[in-house]
């Protein structure tokens, strides 16, 4: 069982790296448009302010939480884009300083939640740390997008694990929302730490038919969709793992379009 605080710790520690590189941008960098398609880097910071308000709300008002669902069904395809034009239209310090005070806001309501207790989403209910955990990764493949625009190239921590551990849960879903039948047999997962000690991260059972190898950096930018399978060094041994790296998603939501190998046009997906 992971310790509730190091999620916690770790997703504070996440924000905050991504904090030190806005922090001290231009105006002219909040402008600027990153590898998403129409989304800037106040977009990017937008986007994660306004899904931790409402994150906030599912673990503090589930009723408040339960109308943001309302408006989600309403506009499947927009509601996320919608809310973050609305923010990005904010001033870069005033949109920063949302984000900043929201953020802390649900640190705080996650590190009170009662230990068991559960939350409404958009998806399955959630723990207290899955919502932590799911943060986390949003807020690094975010980042992701704010770093290549910048040209700030990132050191990976063993923060990824967590990006990891949601984009080895989140296989089945992955194949369902794109109208396929999940494999029926686990996968084997061996993904490279970052850092120089060569550890191996290691999902499902041993000898297992279908596995995947490769770094967990490349995994992590691959089920966040924020690089083309071609791009990275990720080898599938079997037919199924091999159609699960074509399709992998560690987010909630419609099958988003990825990203195009690199030389091969204009990348896409938020």
């Amino acid at each position: 069982m992971v310790d509730p605080r190091v999620v916690f710790d770790d997703l504070r520690d996440e924000s905050d790296e991504l904090d030190s590189l806005v922090g001290g941008a231009s105006v002219a960098d909040w402008g600027r448009v990153t590898p998403a398609p129409g989304w800037s880097v106040a977009h990017q910071i937008a986007h994660l302010a306004w899904t931790d308000r409402v994150a906030l709300l599912a673990v503090t008002d589930a009723d408040a939480f339960a109308g943001e669902v309302e408006k989600a069904f309403a506009a499947p395809y927009a509601f996320v884009d919608e809310a973050a034009e609305e923010g990005a239209a904010l001033p870069p310090v005033e949109l920063l300083a949302r984000w900043r005070e929201g953020r802390a806001a649900l640190q705080d309501a996650l590190r009170a939640a009662p230990a068991g207790a559960r939350f409404p989403w958009y998806g399955p209910p959630m723990s207290a740390v899955s919502m932590a955990t799911a943060r986390l990764m949003e807020t690094w493949a975010h980042g992701q997008d704010v770093a290549d625009v910048l040209g700030v190239t990132r050191e990976p921590t063993a923060r990824l694990r967590h990006v990891v551990h949601i984009g080895v849960r989140t296989r089945d879903y992955a194949f369902g929302v794109r109208g396929m039948t999940p494999p029926g047999d686990a996968f084997r997962i061996e993904l490279t730490a970052p850092g120089p000690g060569g550890e191996v991260w290691a999902y499902g059972p041993e000898g297992a038919a279908q596995h995947v190898t490769g770094p967990a950096l490349d995994f992590c930018r691959l089920v966040t969709q924020r690089a083309h399978r071609a791009d990275l060094a990720l080898t599938a041994h079997g037919p199924d793992a091999d159609r699960w790296l074509d399709i992998a998603q560690a987010f909630a939501g419609p099958a988003g379009p990825g990203r195009e190998p690199r030389g091969h046009g204009r990348e896409g997906g938020a």
